[in-house]
């Protein structure tokens, strides 16, 4: 039975924060996961496709692949809204006056710095060369790679006039001027897209189809050879677009853009802007931050680039990375140095990513734990399924430590209040099972004299039931199935930037299937998503004022 949440879920932590004496665990049944209801799937369904701007990630690595620019000039933007969990929904991703004014300033920058070595730029810019026809020449060329497609006559005059009114000044300051028109042009700043054909549903042209393949895999634009392939317009067939898909996989580039989906999808940036109580946690300071991302981040790569980068592995790996002085802070022993080095673990007390102080710190209060935090981490991130937020009259902060009371009799009153209950019980349980890590995710047998108790329990999953600690908890997850269909969904709409809709059914369940059938292979299901509907069609595009 899938979770759905209701307006009666409103009452949250404030008015069910009073202490308890006893504990009241929620009652749990086993169950088994239910055949997926049929789907009936003819014809081509692509899915919605709106223009989506470049967010400030591809903004940066865009500027770095077309000029060599590595100066990060986005990261001064103003920052992106998240909408489905990630920056680029491109539902959210609109301009205000404020970010059009940063593309004026940047641009200008940009251009300056590009012009510094003119014959660099512009090899064709020495005296005696035919000037005029050097420059529509580059526009042509740089034309063509800005806006990753080719500008037509129209626009190269247009361009070449803005050149000319530079050049009363100078040749360099008609290169910038021309060069700032560019990237704050529409056809920069934006993947404009319209397909080829007069279908409801149409393919793509290979230059679309390059961008959408450049900046699934790497968040940047197209590469020469990509750009080589839509000139010969040999991005069409799905067989042409897996072998590039294929090839884009085995760069570099394309760890860059993985890393940005772990990082969003598991919150990792919320590492940066916490704080811990130095009273609750005297071990705890910035250099152990530093090395929880580290952690958390070596741990993935190696998982994604050196191992099975399959789904199971990411839950329940018993190993990580650490260097001493986060050895230290878990209790490690024979770790020394500053260096990362990989680590076996007991995995009676850790494995995989949960159980890395990175999430459990983030998960988590600044002098506590957070049952209801960690709770909705699990349900919302590996279970798809979004709580509401608490209603504006109610203020959500956690029960008043108490030297007498755990954790989990402090929160018990979410159990016992009936109000409270409907919706904690989706969370708490789970929570609970992550006693045996503090705040800042060190590991603890003993809460306030007494025994930590870290019985959790899952309802309205697939994998319902009672669990013991993180571990047994990831027993549960690494066999369910609406976790694998929701982290192909959480890829799905980071991939497209978008939300699914009802018309990318049949494509989300393609990608769900195949991802099944891998054993939960990451780099399988990147190659399947540039094969789907939603990604090789778009619905027709009608100008204003025609008829289809």
């Amino acid at each position: 039975m899938k979770l759905r949440f209701g307006s009666a879920l409103a009452i949250w932590l404030v008015a069910c924060g009073a202490p308890a004496d006893e504990t009241h665990p929620l009652p749990v049944e086993e169950s088994h996961p239910q055949p997926k209801p049929a789907l009936t799937c003819t014809g081509i369904k692509s899915g919605p496709s709106p223009i989506r701007r470049l967010n400030r990630t591809e903004y940066n690595n865009t500027i770095r692949d077309l000029l060599g620019d590595t100066t990060r000039p986005a990261d001064a933007f103003v920052r992106e809204e998240e909408q489905g969990g990630f920056n680029n929904n491109a539902d959210a991703l609109g301009v205000t006056s404020i970010l059009a004014e940063q593309y004026m300033r940047a641009s200008e920058a940009i251009a300056e710095r590009a012009t510094e070595h003119l014959d660099t730029l512009i090899p064709c810019s020495v005296a005696g060369t035919n000037e005029a026809a050097c420059v529509r020449g580059f526009i042509q060329t740089f034309g063509e790679r800005a806006y990753r497609s080719p500008p037509d006559d129209a626009e190269v005059t247009r361009l070449y006039g803005v050149f000319v009114a530079g050049r009363a000044e100078d040749f360099r300051t008609g290169i910038e001027l021309m060069m700032q028109t560019i990237l704050q042009s529409s056809r920069f700043l934006y993947r404009v897209e319209f397909g080829a054909g007069a279908a409801p549903v149409v393919p793509l042209t290979s230059f679309e189809m390059a961008s959408r393949l450049s900046y699934l895999f790497w968040n940047s634009m197209p590469d020469d050879a990509l750009m080589a392939a839509a000139r010969s317009d040999e991005l069409r067939t799905k067989d042409q677009i897996l072998a590039q898909a294929t090839r884009l996989l085995a760069d570099p580039k394309t760890h860059e853009a993985v890393t940005n989906f772990h990082g969003q999808w598991l919150g990792l940036d919320g590492l940066d802007g916490i704080t811990k109580s130095a009273t609750v946690y005297p071990a705890w300071n910035e250099s152990v931050r530093a090395a929880m991302r580290t952690e958390t981040t070596m741990f993935l790569d190696d998982v994604m680039w050196n191992g099975p980068a399959d789904l199971v592995t990411l839950l329940s790996a018993p190993y990580t990375f650490v260097n001493a002085p986060l050895a230290t802070f878990y209790g490690m022993t024979a770790v020394s140095g500053e260096a990362f080095q990989r680590v076996d673990l007991d995995p009676k007390q850790r494995l995989g990513l949960l159980t890395q102080g990175s999430l459990l710190s983030i998960n988590a209060h600044s002098n506590q734990t957070s049952p209801v935090t960690r709770g909705k981490f699990v349900r919302q991130r590996f279970f798809c399924q979004d709580p509401p937020p608490p209603p504006p009259n109610v203020m959500a902060v956690a029960p008043d430590l108490d030297p007498h009371l755990t954790t989990r009799q402090r929160f018990a009153a979410h159990a016992t209040q009936a109000s409270c209950a409907v919706c904690h019980k989706l969370m708490d349980p789970i929570g609970l099972g992550f006693e045996n890590y503090d705040g800042v995710g060190e590991f603890r047998s003993l809460e306030n004299g007494g025994s930590v108790d870290a019985s959790g329990s899952l309802i309205e999953t697939d994998v319902d039931g009672p669990f013991d600690g993180v571990p047994a908890l990831v027993d549960r997850l690494k066999v369910s199935q609406e976790v694998r269909d929701c982290v192909v969904t959480q890829w799905f709409r980071f991939s497209y930037g978008r939300s699914e809709t009802d018309d990318d059914a049949c494509s989300l369940r393609s990608l769900q299937d195949q991802f099944d059938a891998s054993g939960s292979n990451i780099k399988g299901l990147l190659l399947a998503l540039s094969q789907s509907d939603a990604f090789l069609y778009r619905p027709l595009v009608v100008p204003s004022g025609d008829t289809p």
